[in-house]
């Protein structure tokens, strides 16, 4: 590569940088793509790019970004962060809770003090991704239970992509501004699970016993293996953890994982109460929780490969 092209792409990254700072997501998104032009051999300018269409909602351009940047830089935690969100976008839930692990993995390890401050957002969404995994499990147990709801429900979910498709539409052809336009789709959204919320409930009344919506409580989670504690423990700073998974962790790097303050395994106490809370959650719900637990990832992803990254 011509030693110009180098120089003129961290240019226009530069001008890219200062329209994303300015809220120009779409002025970004051309910058970024001129300097991916001048060179194509920085996975930089990709995450680059791919973060300017995550704020335009270019899923599938996030997802061709991000892989791009990882073929280039396999333990680039932004660019893993930034597909599991698209990925999420386009309900694969399975790929984006993958992709989100990779991500809190090189935040976790890294010992650069930026990447510290990441830690806990990546780690709520994680937990995100397995939640809307755990959702889709049980809308299938519910669907198994009573074809009326999944006939309705699918009703209610095909009008509530209609109108996200007319609102699309609208930001594309200019006839309503993009800020308006995701405005438009948080009513309509809300409005749809509003919606949903309301039928469900009205059969869970009518029948009890089969509609009952199961989910797992944040707090019994663990925030390393993003798994129901069986044996928590409580650290100085308040944080419950999965006592072995801790450990493990502190023979590595004498650290609270999420926070970095020092922490060592001496310092660590049982949470008796909320060891508590987890075995009579388990208990009571031992016929189904631990298919939460596995990890299992659909295996015609075009995105699956990349848990191996």
């Amino acid at each position: 590569m011509p030693p110009g092209n180098e120089y003129a792409a961290e240019q226009l990254k530069a001008q890219g940088n200062a329209c994303f700072k300015n809220g120009d997501y779409e002025g970004a998104e051309g910058y970024y793509s001129q300097a991916i032009q001048k060179n194509s051999s920085n996975p930089l300018l990709f995450t680059n790019r791919a973060m300017a269409r995550n704020k335009l909602e270019k899923w599938e351009g996030v997802i061709d970004d991000c892989i791009r940047s990882i073929e280039q830089l396999p333990e680039n935690m932004k660019a893993f962060h930034l597909l599991s969100q698209a990925q999420l976008a386009v309900n694969h839930p399975n790929e984006a809770l993958s992709s989100a692990l990779k991500a809190y993995e090189y935040c976790t390890k890294s010992t650069q003090q930026t990447t510290f401050s990441n830690a806990a957002l990546i780690s709520q969404h994680v937990l995100k991704c397995k939640k809307r995994k755990w959702e889709i499990r049980e809308r299938e147990r519910i669907r198994r239970r009573g074809d009326l709801l999944s006939d309705l429900e699918e009703m209610l979910e095909r009008d509530h992509k209609k109108d996200l498709d007319d609102v699309d539409a609208r930001m594309e052809s200019g006839s309503t501004s993009r800020t308006e336009g995701h405005e438009e789709k948080e009513e309509r959204r809300l409005e749809f699970e509003k919606k949903r919320d309301d039928l469900r409930t009205a059969f869970a009344i009518s029948d009890p016993d089969h509609q009952q919506k199961r989910e797992v409580p944040d707090y019994l989670v663990d925030g390393i293996t993003f798994e129901i504690m069986h044996d928590p423990v409580v650290t100085n700073n308040g944080r419950s953890y999965e006592r072995a998974t801790l450990i493990e962790h502190l023979k590595r790097s004498p650290t609270d994982p999420l926070t970095r303050e020092p922490l060592k395994i001496s310092e660590l106490r049982p949470n008796l109460a909320l060891k508590e809370a987890c075995q009579e959650f388990i208990e009571s719900n031992s016929g189904w929780i631990y298919d939460c637990e596995d990890g299992e990832v659909d295996s015609d992803s075009r995105w699956a490969h990349l848990s191996h990254v």
